[in-house]
């Protein structure tokens, strides 16, 4: 019995080999047949001549062609999707202001509060002195700062007498 089914699977293929080849020789002359070329040639060229005489017809009476319907299909489909993507930018917009509406102060209640968290630092920080009880270090005479007064001091002098040689020179 396996026998006749390998036999059997044999034959088949072997006819289905040759059907194949048959319709392949077949189509393989039609399509060297000038005769047959020069009529699937025509048939496309009527074909081409209908639609633009049917576009012709359809512009003229002002109705749209398939063409200019699949063309506004896909321009309405890319709107939608940019609408869409709108939308959801502005919906996140929507709750990230809605969140910062609800955790913000009022401007009255920010400055209170600063103003405690700074009085609250100078207390600190006045402890922390306190709690440190040292003297501020003596500093050398050269890092100290002199109080010089303005009349008297010896730059003033210095730019004072260049004015004045500055005079005599063009003079």
């Amino acid at each position: 019995m396996a026998d006749d089914d390998v036999g059997g699977e044999k034959l088949r293929d072997r006819i289905t080999r040759q059907g194949e080849d048959a319709l392949g020789k077949l189509a393989q002359d039609l399509l060297d047949n000038p005769l047959v070329t020069g009529a699937i040639s025509r048939a496309f060229d009527a074909r081409e001549r209908a639609v633009s005489a049917q576009e012709t017809a359809m512009n003229a009476l002002n109705l749209p062609s398939a063409a200019d319907l699949e063309r506004l299909t896909r321009r309405l489909r890319s709107v939608s999707q940019r609408l869409e993507g709108i939308e959801d930018g502005v919906d996140r917009l929507d709750r990230r202001f809605g969140e910062v509406a609800r955790t913000a102060q009022p401007p009255d209640e920010r400055l209170a509060t600063i103003e405690a968290q700074l009085s609250k630092l100078s207390l600190e920080v006045a402890h922390l002195s306190r709690g440190l009880d040292v003297e501020p270090t003596h500093q050398p005479r050269e890092q100290q700062r002199l109080e010089v007064d303005a009349k008297s001091s010896p730059a003033a002098k210095r730019k004072a007498k260049p004015r004045k040689q500055a005079g005599a020179k063009q003079g």
